[in-house]
């Protein structure tokens, strides 16, 4: 069980690191990875332009396993993170100098031996 449960990690790592070089190839610049504070942890926080992207990454054994993966729930805690954090956007050197960005939240499906699906705009804020 261990041994799964380890595997499980290794490869969401995995992921995270292979939605981090995706994105930096489509044009992102990648901010900071496991971003975490009192609030939550925001996997991938990028920028695009004046947007500040926090970025989910998902990583299923199949894509269908992937649709239902972030939940209203995870939904909150990554906008509470993110609204911690534009408090006081200083604390991470890709802010600084960013009044008021434009926010996005997307979402990266990983399966394996399959390119990375990338869901721009996932949700809002409510």
């Amino acid at each position: 069980m261990k041994n799964k449960k380890q595997r499980a990690h290794r490869f969401g790592i995995f992921a995270e690191y292979l939605t981090a070089a995706f994105l930096f190839f489509k044009g992102y610049q990648i901010i900071k990875m496991r971003y975490r504070n009192p609030k939550g942890e925001i996997d991938i926080l990028a920028r695009k332009g004046d947007t500040i992207i926090a970025v989910e990454v998902k990583a299923r054994k199949c894509l269908s396993d992937c649709a239902d993966a972030v939940s209203p729930h995870k939904q909150r805690r990554i906008q509470q993170s993110i609204t911690w954090l534009m408090l006081s956007p200083s604390k991470i050197t890709g802010l600084k100098g960013n009044q008021t960005p434009n926010i996005r939240f997307d979402v990266v499906w990983v399966v394996p031996y399959r390119l990375p699906k990338h869901i721009p705009d996932a949700w809002r804020i409510s």
